[in-house]
């Protein structure tokens, strides 16, 4: 057994429930970024006079560019020191957040925030690629989505309860908290990218990696669906509450619980696809559940057009579209690091910087189109949705 083979088997001894709490932790803190604060956007929006989408658009920008540094650095370095320091910039950007009083002092330091949080999930997906090929690769990230998917379930209800009780800067102390402990927590982690399959390139090499993957056509294809399909998923994200709250009454509070339901929906599927990739390709599963995906979501569109259904049929219509996540999630980005393994981080920075990046088209036709009305928000779901499906539909296998 080789040195190198020897310290993999080793991590793998190593990955238990502590490790995979972690981890899940880690891609979580986007999602509490982004979710614990939805249901106080009317009311930023009032107390900083402008508009709160903005906050959901600043943070992708950063979380987009972040990531394409930190990835090359993670190849070069290692895997725990930029998650040291992505933890520190979190926390510093939370103070910040929580400290503004104007909404462009806002959107700066949730670009800030952002550039810390993204090491996270990131670096979550790329020790997960370190550790276990592509099948297994696939089951332990839809069991990082079971566990992680507690924020996004939380996160609105905990942030209705603070806005109920207290005032929204309380919602950027809890996260400034939430990044201290995480710091401590990363004490923990075993680092899971030995020196000996470090890139020994210069960092400017390092970054060349990009052009490579980007001229990958089939590491693309499995990267561009999840990026079209994440567009809706923020569509979502960002628009929810406006249609919840402004334009069917939903309290707050309530809204939390609406938002829920998807998010069990991606933990049932989920633990369902654990089981799924032992029987299917990835391949299969990623166009079948895309495929749902999008008919609910052209269902949505046409009922918004229509004005009909009302928000018991959108409800149920995004419940099918958000929960396929479980699935589409998990297997494109499998599938995707399967075709690089040894430039993990680099391929992992991309990946999210596409995923979340896509959202800042998303929230930008959101701000742009917007007619009070769920409208807008239904057919960029229903778009971007369906060109996620047709990538997959259309992409003839390669091997």
């Amino acid at each position: 057994m080789s040195e190198n083979t020897a310290m993999l088997s080793r991590s793998r001894i190593a990955v238990g429930a502590g490790f995979i709490i972690l981890l899940s932790a880690l891609m979580a803190l986007t999602s509490l970024s982004t979710d614990i604060y939805l249901p106080a956007m009317p009311v930023m929006a009032r107390a900083l006079h402008g508009d709160a989408e903005l906050t959901i658009t600043g943070f992708l920008i950063g979380f987009t560019l972040a990531q394409l540094i930190w990835g090359p650095v993670s190849d070069h370095l290692g895997r725990k020191i930029p998650l040291f320091i992505g933890m520190v910039l979190f926390v510093v950007g939370s103070v910040g957040c929580a400290t503004s009083t104007t909404m462009m002092q806002m959107v700066f330091w949730r670009v800030f925030q952002a550039m810390g949080a993204c090491t996270g999930p990131m670096l979550a997906r790329a020790m997960i690629r370190d550790l276990f090929n592509r099948s297994r690769a696939a089951q332990m990230l839809s069991t990082l989505m079971i566990v992680m998917a507690i924020a996004p379930i939380g996160g609105p209800l905990l942030g209705g309860l603070i806005i109920k009780f207290s005032t929204w800067p309380m919602i950027f102390w809890l996260l400034s908290a939430t990044g201290v402990v995480m710091f401590l927590a990363l004490l923990t982690l075993p680092e899971t990218l030995p020196e000996e399959r470090r890139i020994r390139a210069t960092l400017k090499g390092a970054f060349g990696n990009y052009v490579f993957l980007l001229k990958n056509r089939r590491f693309m294809r499995y990267t561009l669906s999840l990026t079209s399909y994440y567009m809706a998923v923020y569509a979502f994200i960002a628009g929810s509450p406006l249609v919840y709250i402004s334009y069917y009454g939903v309290s707050p509070q309530h809204y939390g619980w609406l938002f829920a339901i998807n998010i069990v929906g991606v933990m049932l599927l989920s633990t369902v696809n654990r089981k799924l990739v032992q029987r299917y390709s990835l391949d299969t599963l990623l166009r079948t559940s895309l495929s749902i995906a999008a008919i609910a979501a052209i269902l949505l569109t046409l009922a918004a057009g229509l004005k009909t259904g009302g928000i018991a049929f959108l409800a149920v219509m995004m419940f099918i579209t958000f929960s396929m996540n479980g699935v589409i999630a998990a297997t494109s980005t499998a599938a995707a690091l399967d075709e690089v393994p040894e430039i993990a981080g680099s391929a992992s920075a991309l990946i999210g910087a596409l995923q979340y990046g896509s959202g800042i088209v998303s929230t930008g036709l959101l701000a742009l189109f917007s007619d009070n009305t769920p409208w807008t928000m239904s057919w960029v779901i229903g778009l971007f949705t369906t060109v996620g499906a047709l990538l997959a539909l259309t992409a003839k296998r390669e091997c």
